[in-house]
């Protein structure tokens, strides 16, 4: 037997970085004093993030030296290209800012626990992996490693019903839709006989030649998959179980749940819907996005928890990103790419406010808490904010590109064969991004219009907690301002999802645009006229 070449260790070298360090953490925990802080394994899991960062520009470093690192390792399951980097950059940076923020979370709340940086780490292995692979199975392997961790980390309130009931509906349903996932990838198998992301096309293409149709059983087998990950991603009608596990989890814990899975699944969505099947998954995908963004903005309408209401939020912004798939070309994949790295700043930001203002047992968290935040604790009330102008898509802000890009590629789509689809679906989000600025700015007025409910000042902010936020609030504002190299490196992943010698194979029919042959060739998603 061959020994496995570095070459090949490098492919991984972030998940192992992650995993050594979430071991390192749960080896660690148990020798520490029952009750004393865990502050120092936070930052030894801090540590551990920021060299799975330092190894995926290694991984870029390798790739730019030798063309041939970009070719599927371990067995054709893993790949490192644009795409998988832009991830593994992407995710365990969230990750660390979650970490920042759980510092003072766990210290208020009383949390005295190490393995819960050690479950935020190996969730983290399975998001990244998540991005890389190429192979149904080990995606549905990585997929189960990431929910796991964030099942228990869901139910971390463990001491109230709420914490309880979020843990239970987040488990129970999410099994349910990674048994229609698993079940998807059994069907492709059937339809293609195999599971192999860089096979699929090229046998889909050739019983497109041998037949002259669509197989079927491959479209049905996408669909199943489209309910899956529907469900990691809160779009609709998959979204049910959304509001009420973002009410009962901890703050800290939602706001990687509401992004760093997320991003991981859309990730994995746009791989196998771009590499398996025909675009006939378009109208999937349309209806899913209306939904999401109909649904998502009028219940938020009508909430008074404010994690209830950016949960419906999460549910609409799916739908925003949806709207990007269905333009079904390089510059919907870069626009649906960069948002979710829009979507990670300032929504991790604005749950780091909502986890500090919630104080012990998370007892501040409802509109009338936040009224007056303005008097007593402006810089608090100005972050959040600067967050909440973001997600309402205001200019200057990460959440004005991000929408920019979006409905411009579903536009760019129209060329294909859904124009009146397409302008329907843009007029659609358009409408409730009007909407949702609704609920948004009901957040701000009750921070600086109403008389304070509570007479107290929230709590001093920690150095950890100030970091977190500091560096959300520039995230969001560099994105909206110079985001030139986010959205080439968005760009960049786009070209490589749509591997050129693959997808010169398909037939025409099963094409909706031409697809650039080098990243060099491939024009960067628009920016605004200044």
């Amino acid at each position: 037997m061959n020994p496995i070449s570095l070459d090949q260790y490098i492919r991984i070298l972030p998940e192992l970085v992650l995993s050594v360090f979430g071991i390192a953490v749960m080896m660690i925990d148990p020798l520490l004093k029952p009750g004393a802080s865990r502050k120092n394994l936070g930052f030894l899991s801090l540590l551990g993030t920021l060299m799975a960062i330092a190894a995926t520009f290694c991984q870029m470093a390798w790739l730019a030296r030798d063309s041939s690192f970009g070719a599927a390792g371990w067995f054709g399951m893993v790949r490192v290209d644009s795409f998988s980097i832009f991830f593994h950059i992407l995710i365990p940076a969230i990750s660390g800012v979650c970490i920042l923020a759980s510092l003072e979370y766990l210290e208020t709340q009383k949390m005295n626990t190490g393995e819960y940086y050690g479950l935020i780490l190996f969730g983290t292995v399975g998001m990244t992996l998540m991005s890389s692979a190429v192979e149904l199975v080990l995606i549905f392997i990585a997929l189960e490693i990431s929910s796991i961790s964030t099942y228990i980390l869901a139910g971390y309130r463990r001491r109230t019903a709420s914490g309880t009931e979020s843990a239970i509906k987040y488990f129970l349903l999410g099994s349910f839709a990674t048994a229609f996932f698993l079940y998807g990838v059994a069907l492709m198998f059937g339809a293609t006989g195999t599971t192999s992301l860089l096979e699929i096309p090229n046998e889909l293409a050739a019983q497109f030649k041998a037949n002259g149709s669509v197989n079927i059983l491959a479209f049905m087998a996408t669909a199943l998959m489209i309910v899956g990950l529907g469900f990691k991603v809160a779009s609709a009608p998959f979204h049910v179980w959304t509001p009420d596990v973002y009410e009962g989890a901890p703050a800290p814990v939602v706001a990687l749940m509401s992004t760093g899975p997320k991003a991981a699944a859309f990730a994995v969505l746009l791989r196998v819907l771009f590499a398996t099947t025909t675009t006939e998954w378009f109208w999937l995908v349309w209806v899913s996005a209306a939904l999401s963004m109909t649904l998502g903005n009028f219940g938020a309408l009508i909430q008074n928890n404010v994690k209830r209401m950016l949960a419906y939020s999460s549910i609409a912004h799916a739908g925003y990103i949806l709207v990007a798939f269905a333009a079904q070309n390089e510059t919907g994949i870069g626009a649906a790419i960069f948002y979710t790295a829009t979507y990670a700043a300032m929504n991790v930001g604005a749950f780091a406010v909502i986890s500090h203002i919630a104080s012990t047992g998370e007892r501040y968290v409802t509109m009338d808490d936040y009224a007056g935040l303005g008097k007593r604790s402006p810089l608090l009330a100005f972050t959040l904010t600067v967050f909440l102008l973001s997600l309402i898509g205001i200019p200057a802000t990460a959440g004005f590109l991000g929408k920019y890009y979006v409905f411009t590629s579903a536009m760019s789509g129209m060329a294909g064969n859904h124009p009146t689809a397409l302008i329907w679906l843009i007029i659609i989000g358009v409408v409730n991004s009007a909407v949702a600025s609704y609920y948004y700015l009901r957040l701000i007025v009750a921070m600086y219009m109403r008389e304070p409910s509570i007479e107290e000042a929230p709590a001093p902010t920690t150095m950890s907690m100030k970091l977190a936020l500091i560096i959300a609030v520039i995230a969001t504002i560099w994105l909206g301002v110079v985001p030139k190299k986010v959205t080439n490196a968005a760009t960049e992943a786009a070209v490589s999802l749509r591997k050129p010698e693959i997808s010169a194979q398909l037939p025409a029919p099963m094409m909706s645009t031409p697809v650039a042959t080098d990243a060099a060739q491939a024009q960067p998603v628009a920016e605004p006229a200044k």
